[in-house]
């Protein structure tokens, strides 16, 4: 059955897709309004958004546990649960963020869902999509270089410190090398020489911003505070100091506006946006949610990684400023990264053992928790594989329940919608109970420091926090440019409650250092950056993109 189950992209290619309008009119949209980028796929205008409807549509988030290298499915289990949704006769739409270009050829691969929980058209979703990453890069690359030729001018100069400019250009693949350069090489005429460096498009201020902005004067404003750096008589210096600001907002013209797919069952999916977790907020964009909430009674979205990132910023970061509440969560869960957690080494992370079980499920627990801190009681959805036991699904179940919390299996990724019912029917009974009481664990006005020790020690269970001499000094530096009040976007290695990689389940009396600090003012956030943790990742030994293909037909192989 393992060996027989048709890849993703062959179940994809296999899907009788609907045309997009057909898609819209479920929503209530006319096809008059939609922008279409070829049959299957469309921009919303903003004008759909209905703050009235909002505020009686019901947002499910999804959210995981730590996971293992390949993920445990959240996009998945977030399109099956739509799926599922659909089909007990509640009108529904998925709002997912869209896929980045270094995890699809590097070793995650792409984030359309997997299985028979999928957005179809999995291929143009996975690479280029509608371009708003490439958009993104412009904008950002623009201010870039705005940035370098005011450096080398001599009659417009801001006086910027080559020394002190934060601002680094961007690219949508993974690759190390970039991390650190030296640009201006080769003679006056080609610059000025100095170091500079590049991100990964997820981790641009850029994405963050497009994410978070409320409306395109609200983007505006984003951008013209971004912080580049300082003056050479240590001012802080702004992008509307450069005066592209404007024309950043152009290239964000049409990158602003979310993008309509579908699932393989015809269920809409609004995909807009695509900050990492680990680097960034880690979730789609306000006006895809608010979008999504005007037009459909129930809402599933996701956030990156484990409740201890991408949950955390989707409330602090995410819902804060928008007034946004969720209704319901689910934590996903898998009984091979329980096993991981457990102490399974990879190559037998699909052999059962329900002690290793028992010991990773800590780290599961940790996350429940979180979720109730924040008054969010998750619905556990154990995202099922053919080598899960039984005795390790019946301990899990047990195990939520004396937590206080229902798990359910679900088996979307094998049998799509109908895999998922019983989780659907979970959710709806979560939000009709009406358990939830959101709360926020900080508030903007506490000082940095507080506001990382809460998310230190509630959030990932840490009994403290160490600061390095730079981030001391960075520290300083932050107060003294009135940045006090923004919040914080921890940047953490996804795979441990704790700055370590390497440590698994739930880690006790282990402290946090913060290495570094980063700001993106325009965001509305402070970076706090953890371990060694990267804004530019690097391939794998053997990348993805090694075993993909395209034929004389354009049909498209390997990718996942």
């Amino acid at each position: 059955m393992i060996d027989t189950f048709p890849t993703d992209i062959e179940i994809a290619q296999q899907a009788k897709i609907k045309p997009i309008t057909e898609i819209a009119e479920t929503l209530g949209i006319s096809a008059k309004i939609l922008e279409p980028y070829g049959h299957y796929k469309a921009k919303l205008p903003l004008s759909l958004i209905d703050a009235e409807a909002i505020e009686k549509s019901k947002l499910i988030l999804v959210t995981s546990i730590n996971p293992t290298p390949a993920g445990e499915g959240k996009t998945t289990v977030s399109i099956g649960l739509t799926d599922a949704l659909k089909r007990i006769g509640k009108k529904t739409a998925a709002v997912l963020r869209e896929p980045s270009l270094g995890p699809v050829f590097g070793i995650k691969g792409g984030a359309a869902g997997g299985g028979y929980s999928q957005v179809i058209p999995m291929e143009d979703i996975n690479l280029h999509f509608t371009g708003d990453f490439h958009a993104i890069e412009a904008a950002n690359n623009l201010l870039a270089a705005a940035i370098d030729n005011n450096l080398h001018s001599k009659t417009r100069s801001l006086n910027l410190d080559p020394k002190n400019i934060l601002w680094k250009r961007t690219m949508d693949m993974n690759d190390r090398s970039l991390r650190q350069i030296m640009i201006g090489l080769g003679g006056k005429a080609n610059g000025l020489t100095r170091e500079a460096g590049f991100n990964i498009t997820p981790a641009s201020e850029i994405m963050a911003i497009l994410c978070l902005a409320e409306n395109f004067t609200d983007l505006k404003e984003r951008l013209d505070s971004i912080y580049i750096g300082n003056n050479i008589e240590g001012d802080p210096v702004f992008a509307k100091d450069l005066k592209v600001t404007g024309a950043m907002a152009i290239l964000l013209k049409d990158a602003i506006k979310p993008n309509l797919v579908q699932t393989l069952e015809g269920a809409p999916v609004l995909l807009h946006g695509g900050p990492f977790a680990s680097i960034a907020q880690g979730t789609n964009s306000v006006l895809a949610t608010k979008m999504g909430m005007s037009l459909a009674d129930y809402v599933v979205t996701e956030a990156g990684f484990g409740a201890d990132l991408g949950a955390e910023k989707f409330f602090h970061i995410k819902c804060r400023p928008s007034g946004l509440k969720p209704s319901a969560s689910v934590v996903v869960v898998t009984v091979r990264a329980l096993r991981h957690h457990g102490g399974a080494p990879k190559e037998e992370y699909n052999i059962p053992s329900l002690e290793r079980v028992k010991i990773g499920f800590a780290n599961a627990a940790k996350h429940i928790e979180n979720m109730i801190q924040f008054g969010v009681p998750p619905v556990v959805a154990i995202n099922s594989f053919p080598t899960d036991s039984q005795e390790e699904i019946d301990f899990i179940i047990q195990a939520c329940e004396e937590l206080g919390v229902k798990a359910v299996v679900s088996k979307g990724f094998s049998e799509g919608g109908s895999g998922s019912e019983a989780l659907a029917e979970a959710v709806v009974e979560a939000i009709e109970s009406k358990s939830t009481s959101f709360k926020l664990l900080y508030d903007l006005n506490q000082s940095i420091k507080e506001k990382i020790n809460i998310i230190a020690t509630k959030v990932y269970g840490a009994a403290g926090v160490n600061y390095t001499t730079k981030a001391q000094k960075q520290l300083r530096s932050l107060q003294q440019n009135g940045f006090d009040s923004l919040a914080i976007c921890m940047v953490k290695t996804p795979n441990s409650l704790s700055d370590d990689t390497k440590v698994l389940a739930r880690p006790e009396d282990f402290t946090i250092t913060v290495r570094e600090f980063e700001v993106a003012a325009g965001a509305g956030f402070i970076l706090p950056i953890l371990g060694n943790t990267l804004r530019m990742p690097g391939l794998p030994s053997v990348p993805a993109a090694e075993h993909m293909d395209i034929d004389e037909n354009g049909v498209i192989t390997g990718l996942s």
